[in-house]
């Protein structure tokens, strides 16, 4: 598959999924706006974009958690490009915690503000770019801590309520932009890691959530992916 010319924002990509999510988009010829909170995490995710020299990239710093941050952003790039073709919504932060006064209160507000409210803002200013293009493909990396009746993460229960409030967000805007051509395309894995072995008894890893992300905005534009469900591998104990 080719993407050339194809021009991508990912949030959250100075590191782990948000870095490969980036990189793959690279290797297949697409232009990458490279998001991350720390400037020199989105420069180092550059650099690497272009010591394997295949397609684009551009470094910028965009915190989630503030709207400030998201509106500068959404204006810069605004001034370097006339269209956006994808938008991957993949910044969020991690909590960990199974009792409410695991993390502090600053800690619940950043990871709520930063993955719901950042991801509605981000989205809300860049639809004019992604308006512009004739292949507009909105990607969600939501978590299966987005999903009605899951409990199987060791989230802290801010995480569960941050990505829960993502998942109604692309419910209502998929049913909403869907006349306008523009493709809504929300992912649910469960916890996963960033390496192993893809097997069927192992984890889910970070490539295998990549390549589900490439495989739906390569579909042509008749087919709507709306969503990815995982299976999970069992734990001794859970239910």
């Amino acid at each position: 598959m080719s993407l050339d010319g194809v021009r991508v924002v990912v949030t959250g990509a100075g590191r782990d999924t948000g870095r490969v999510l980036a990189t793959a988009f690279a290797e297949l010829g697409a232009h990458v706006f490279v998001a991350a909170r720390q400037a020199t995490a989105a420069e180092r995710t550059v650099d690497l974009i272009r010591r394997r020299g295949h397609g684009g990239a551009e470094a910028f710093d965009c915190d989630l958690a503030s709207p400030d941050s998201v509106r500068a952003f959404a204006a810069a790039l605004a001034e370097r490009t006339d269209r956006l073709d994808v938008l991957v919504n993949n910044g969020a932060r991690y909590l960990h915690g199974e009792d409410l006064g695991d993390v502090g209160d600053d800690d619940i507000v950043d990871a709520i503000a930063g993955a719901a409210t950042g991801t509605v803002l981000l989205t809300k200013h860049l639809l004019p770019l992604l308006r512009a293009s004739a292949r507009p493909d909105i990607v969600n990396l939501i978590s299966s801590c987005g999903e009605v009746g899951h409990r199987r993460s060791g989230a802290h229960p801010a995480f569960y309520a941050a990505k829960h409030a993502q998942a109604g967000f692309a419910e209502i805007l998929s049913h909403r932009v869907r006349a306008e051509g523009i493709r809504v395309i929300s992912l649910f894995p469960p916890d996963f890691v960033q390496d192993g072995p893809r097997e069927s008894s192992g984890e889910l890893t970070a490539r295998a959530v990549v390549d589900c992300v490439l495989f739906a905005v390569g579909q042509p534009r008749d087919c709507f992916i709306r969503e990815f469900r995982f299976e999970q591998v069992a734990a001794v104990g859970q239910d």
